[in-house]
């Protein structure tokens, strides 16, 4: 039970509110929010001059848990090609030497090992300390999950088949250190913040931009087994405020694809990529605490970024390889040429993905090697060059050219969702909240 005050000083919240009741009967499909406005209204005039007081009982009634509470961190991490139990507890922050040995010694654990299939997305709860609590392993065929919890002080294995829940879920964070310092404190998953990162890719360099004091609201949804949050779904709205510029992004579906368009529907996508490293917890943390001498241009022609060996380089637009080898100073090279008059040059790789050679299409995304140290680099680093027509510009400031808009047969649809959408990120970031902990 919750008793709340309502003063006069709220009427402008009140007002605000009624113009946005369709925007509150949203709110009443979100079954999983993190923070959630309660309001309530005058039943009677205040007196003449003077201010009427109302105090409300409300009854409230969650199905779900509303939060992990301040001592337990959700954590998921897809598995890789070559990924060990050992490299994927690390990567989900288990520091359990209990739960290790039974994972990894156990004759009831030792079949879970050949489910470690690249792509499945593997969850886990832990205490602050990395203790672990429940871990949820995908089993063959996607109908069933290996768990393993802790149960009267002793670590069991059960199988359950899977039944998921979707709901929708509210979050907001501010930059301090990092965006995972930011995303853990506001426990919202790694995948959503690594989806954040792709969906202002093309407006946003995750590695170098983020500001302390930037802020971002989001609107995602969130796969529940059985009252608790098993695997993140897709970011349905969300905005982001960095260096006091606001971008925002809303999830829309048309023809059977999907894409994220601005509040006016024009596509998020652009030509090319801010940043030519794929985005992840290790290299965000490395890159923003890298030695700054690494992180300086060098003669006007490109922008190197600092990153462990090994982490991986992609593509910031679609194009073909005009040259991979070895160049001079450049050591281990790929050159991209694009349409437009546009090349890019990816420099000092450690090595190259597979099967890369002259000639090949490329697309967005794409893998093309490795960070590493070949040629003159004085210590791991990806050097990255933009070119347009010939000439070196600075491709951290360089305009790009976008992807075609919504047509304008989609655009009502489109307006009348991304109102909705629009309406929820204003309320989670202005509107007085009651804040469950």
């Amino acid at each position: 039970m919750i008793k709340r005050r309502i003063l006069n000083h709220r009427t402008r919240f009140l007002e605000r509110l009624i113009r946005h009741r369709w925007a509150l009967a949203a709110l009443g499909s979100l079954s999983a929010l993190s923070m959630v406005a309660a309001t309530a209204v005058p039943v009677a005039s205040p007196p003449p001059g003077g201010q009427q007081q109302v105090v409300e009982q409300l009854q409230i009634q969650a199905r779900l848990p509303l939060q992990e509470g301040p001592e337990l961190f959700f954590r998921e991490e897809t598995i890789e090609r070559g990924d060990t139990f050992g490299s994927l507890l690390a990567r989900l922050g288990i520091h359990d030497d209990e739960a290790q040995r039974f994972i990894l010694s156990s004759p009831e654990a030792r079949h879970l090992h050949r489910q470690l299939v690249a792509g499945r997305t593997v969850s886990a709860r832990t205490t602050a300390s990395g203790e672990l609590v429940n871990l949820h392993v995908p089993m063959a065929g996607g109908e069933t999950v290996a768990v393993i919890e802790r149960k009267g002080g002793m670590l069991r294995l059960s199988e359950h088949t899977l039944h998921y829940e979707t709901h929708q879920v509210m979050k907001s964070g501010e930059i301090r250190s990092s965006l995972f310092g930011a995303t853990d404190a506001a426990g919202i998953p790694d995948s959503i913040a690594i989806q954040m990162a792709e969906i202002f890719s093309s407006d946003i360099d995750f590695h170098r931009d983020l500001r302390r004091g930037d802020r971002f609201s989001l609107v995602y949804e969130m796969q529940y087994h059985h009252g608790q949050p098993a695997r993140s779904g897709r970011i349905l709205a969300a905005e982001f405020i960095n260096d006091g510029k606001t971008y925002q992004a809303f999830h829309f579906e048309q023809d059977g694809k999907s894409a994220y368009y601005d509040a006016a529907g024009k596509s998020r996508k652009k030509a090319f990529l801010r940043s030519p490293l794929e985005f992840s917890r290790v290299t965000s943390g490395f890159s923003m605490r890298f030695h700054p001498i690494l992180n300086t241009w060098r003669a006007h022609k490109g922008v190197d970024y600092g990153a462990p060996i090994g982490t991986r380089v992609r593509a910031t637009g679609d194009g073909v390889v005009e040259f991979a080898g070895k160049r001079g100073g450049y050591g281990n090279l790929v050159i991209l040429s694009h349409a437009g008059g546009y090349q890019t040059y990816y420099a000092h790789l450690n090595g190259f993905a597979k099967g890369l050679k002259k000639g090949s299409r490329i697309s967005q995304g794409d893998i093309l090697g490795y960070v590493g140290k070949t040629g003159w680099a004085t210590g791991p680093h990806l050097h990255y060059e933009f070119h347009i027509k010939g000439s070196a510009v600075n491709p951290l400031s360089v305009a790009v050219p976008t992807a075609l808009p919504l047509s304008p047969s989609q655009q009502p649809r489109f307006q009348a969702q991304a109102r909705q959408q629009l309406a929820l990120l204003e309320l989670l970031q202005d509107t007085p909240t009651v804040r469950f902990e």
